[in-house]
């Protein structure tokens, strides 16, 4: 089913849906309408002379210069010729697709003044799975991602290069082989293309919902390891969390009790300590706070994405144009850098269980590195130095983007977001954050092989789809295989899918 552009609905499992996923998109006829009664009150303007920033007049430091006639004509061409100018490796795929969808849907409110031609172009070259090349480092998260917006716009015009079947082609070729026509650049549309957050707000979209998905698994593998070392479950009652009212921290200990119900350990009939350390009793205050900050940043994205990002925005029934800074990506970027600060404290909580599955002086009578022939077999004592090498990397990249802006433009844009910044580190987060999981996930399983009790229904799912890909360490063999297998078990969601079949939603 085609996700319909309005400009006041767009979610982030929309954009996913379009970005990774290839669902068509159509424009609201309504918002058709509104695209062109805009247009009309731009070109009344122009006809009029009245002075439009970014229309005919210079931008950035160049804002006071005003453009003649055929000066306005040719602008929009050199604006993307000049914010062309990222550098390195190019974006994914999906990152780019849902940027051009997020940037259709700001056309989509009617307020940024371009041609219809530009949204619907846009829109036909998402249907049609071509996409443009895009340099992913450039943007400064302030003007809007101009840098790689630029290189999409460049589409518009026939240049540039994009991706079409599966080929990286020029970007004439590629747009004849779709059949799209390149509508041009005429007054507005190319800073109408480029001016907004749109490649952070898209990046981020999409972090949030493998992020959210990667926290369920977290309270999977929290459950497993809370299993294996005979844990005190009573700080999961959610009446304790009730009493004290976070969102979060209460889903997280139903989520786990769902998960352990019907074994041994759920049922009461093991010996537990009285109290156990944060790592243990802490899970649902840890998991659920990176739940509570993710659902926060899931709003400022979904208004992010359904909001008038641009400069100048038009406002057709007044017939007024504002300046301002709705371009700036500080809305996004800040709860973002919180977002993936979450994500790497929840992952440093994942070692510390790891941490307590080998050491035999926690982990409650297993044997020490979970292996039999300890002395001559080290276990899984290498698995945590490589999970403790991740975290650090996190830990260094859980450092706020949002504070590091550098001045540019002769200092008349002075203060800018840098939340692309935030945007890729999150992704660097995000990706160390799998092979952390797997790692405790590995030694959790371990440990529950080595015991002889009943396990929780949703406990014994995990083991078993952990076991299709893993097997039992009898003996020390290298496990960079297996660390990457797991790293890519756990970013697949199979583990998940798999639990919530037999246990139901975690959410």
């Amino acid at each position: 089913m085609a996700i319909v552009l309005t400009g006041n609905n767009l979610t982030v499992d929309d954009l996913v849906k379009v970005a990774r996923y290839g669902e068509k998109v159509e424009l609201h006829p309504d918002a058709l309408e509104r695209i062109k009664v805009c247009r009309e009150m731009l070109e009344e303007k122009i006809q009029a002379r009245e002075i439009m920033y970014g229309v005919n007049t210079g931008i950035g430091e160049f804002s006071e210069v005003v453009l003649t006639d055929e000066q306005v004509k040719q602008f929009q061409k050199y604006l993307i010729y000049n914010h062309a100018a990222g550098i390195g490796e190019p974006a994914p795929i999906e990152y780019v697709r849902g940027a051009m969808l997020s940037r259709a849907n700001v056309h989509a409110n009617g307020n940024s003044g371009i041609r219809p031609e530009i949204t619907l172009t846009l829109i036909e070259m998402l249907n049609k799975g071509l996409t443009p090349y895009v340099c992913q480092k450039g943007s400064v998260g302030a003007s809007g991602d101009l840098a790689p917006m630029a290189q999409i716009a460049l589409l518009m015009l026939g240049e540039g290069k994009a991706y079409y079947k599966g080929e990286l082609l020029e970007g004439k070729v590629a747009m004849e082989r779709a059949g799209i026509k390149p509508p041009g650049l005429k007054a507005r549309d190319g800073l109408g293309t480029i001016n907004g957050s749109n490649f952070l707000t898209a990046m981020s979209a999409i972090f949030l919902y493998d992020a959210e998905r990667w926290l369920k698994q977290a309270e999977i593998a929290a459950a497993m390891s809370l299993e294996a070392l005979m844990a005190n479950m009573k700080p999961y009652t959610p009446l304790l969390h009730e009493a004290r009212g976070f969102k979060g921290a209460i889903r997280t200990a139903r989520a786990i009790q769902k998960i352990i119900s019907g074994g041994d350990l759920a049922e009461g009939r093991l010996k537990v300590k009285v109290q156990d350390a944060y790592s243990m009793r802490s899970t649902p205050q840890v998991i659920g706070a990176a739940h509570d900050a993710l659902d926060y940043a899931r709003s400022q994205v979904e208004i992010e994405l359904n909001g008038v990002g641009d400069n100048p925005v038009f406002f057709p029934e007044l017939k007024l144009q504002l300046t301002g800074a709705n371009f700036q990506g500080t809305p996004v970027s800040l709860p973002m850098d919180m977002a993936g600060a979450a994500v790497t404290m929840v992952s440093v909580m994942s070692e510390r269980r790891m941490n307590r599955l080998n050491n035999p002086a926690l982990n409650s009578g297993l044997p020490p590195f979970l292996t039999k022939g300890a002395g001559m077999m080290s276990g899984f004592m290498l698995s945590q130095y490589t999970a403790d090498m991740l975290i650090v990397e996190q830990r260094i990249l859980s450092m706020p983007a949002s504070i590091q802006s550098i001045p540019a433009a002769a200092d008349q844009e002075d203060f800018v977001s840098m939340g692309m910044n935030t945007a890729i580190k999150n992704m660097q987060i995000l990706d160390n954050a799998y092979g952390i999981l797997g790692i405790e996930y590995m030694a959790a399983a371990q440990a529950l092989d080595l015991r002889d009790y009943k396990i929780g229904k949703g406990t014994q799912i995990a083991k078993d789809v952990i076991r299709r890909h893993v097997d039992f360490l009898e003996i020390d063999r290298p496990l960079y295989k297996d660390h990457t297998k797991m790293k890519e078990l756990v970013k697949s969601c199979e583990i998940l899918e798999e639990v919530e079949k037999e246990v139901g939603p975690l959410d």
